[in-house]
């Protein structure tokens, strides 16, 4: 990805609420079709994590407060995007990615990193699923790694269908609620690098608690 395009993306992230109004005077009914898609791939591609969706439901919270835009339509366009997606990632993950830990193709890739996401997944998959929704680039890859962990399909489903619908409804409702107050207009840019710094924050988090207790163990041994 060359610094052009790395920069037309960050200006569609931090704008969203002009391009979509630009988006649906343009494509009319067929936006729905492209919010669709945006949100299927940012959850069902592992290559496509960088696509908004945090913030994209955010604007169309406010959208829908201010009549551009259906809220039954989207939120059920939204959602089964949203399931959907994670339901194609984690047949990628249960049928391709074991493949990846086969040979000496990729050295960082072991087979017992496979066993140990099966084992993870079978004590924390619920859990792992519903709040990985919530978490930029992690959810985009949560539904791999179950996959390739083998987490029984029918609770992965479970999870997934709560979670996402969850993940939805939670974005509408917040940018329902605040996306038309003029504060939050006058400062868009800023509550979009507010609302992915919060949603990255529990993976930073739990990134740091990883690498500290690696580090005592590294010490004890």
């Amino acid at each position: 990805m060359d610094i052009d395009t790395t920069f037309n993306l960050l200006d569609i992230l931090i704008h969203l609420d002009k391009y979509l109004i630009e988006i649906i005077n343009t494509y009319g009914t067929w936006t729905y079709l492209i919010l669709f898609l945006v949100i299927f791939c940012e959850t069902g591609l592992v290559v496509t994590p960088f696509l908004p969706g945090d913030s994209l439901i955010f604007v169309l919270g406010a959208l829908v407060a201010s009549d551009e835009i259906n809220s039954l339509l989207i939120g059920s366009v939204l959602m089964s995007a949203a399931i959907l997606g994670n339901v194609v990632n984690y047949h990628i993950g249960r049928f391709l990615g074991p493949k990846a830990f086969e040979g000496a193709r990729f050295r960082f890739l072991k087979k017992k990193h496979l066993h140990n996401a099966r084992v993870f997944y079978e004590r924390h998959g619920g859990k792992a699923i519903v709040l990985a929704r919530f978490i930029p680039v992690i959810r985009t890859f949560a539904p791999f790694v179950a996959g390739i962990g083998h987490m029984r399909y029918m609770a992965f489903m479970f999870y997934n269908i709560i979670g996402s619908m969850a993940w939805v409804l939670l974005f509408l409702i917040v940018g329902y609620s605040f996306g038309n107050i003029p504060f939050v207009q006058e400062n868009f840019a800023l509550i979009v690098y507010g609302i992915i710094f919060v949603s990255l924050l529990p993976a930073v988090i739990a990134f740091l608690r990883q690498s500290k207790q690696e580090k005592v163990k590294q010490t004890d041994a």
